[in-house]
């Protein structure tokens, strides 16, 4: 699907999610990657063969009041 150089990753790599915006969609919070990944805004991802990859972005520490 990638046509890029050097090519993107594949989706089987662990930085599959650095692939090269093909589609961005920011009103609906989704981006198409070129590797076929569809990419939230909340970080969760969809994978071309439909596997789901929860959200993983981390959490800020809280502050708390002394």
């Amino acid at each position: 699907m990638c046509s890029h150089q050097p090519p993107c990753p594949t989706v089987e790599s662990p930085d599959h999610h650095t692939a090269v915006i093909v589609s961005a969609h920011p009103e609906q919070g989704w981006s198409l990657l070129c590797n076929g990944v569809v990419v939230f805004d909340d970080t969760g991802e969809l994978l071309p063969d439909g596997r789901v990859v929860g959200p993983h972005r981390t959490l800020g520490t809280l502050a708390v009041a002394a």
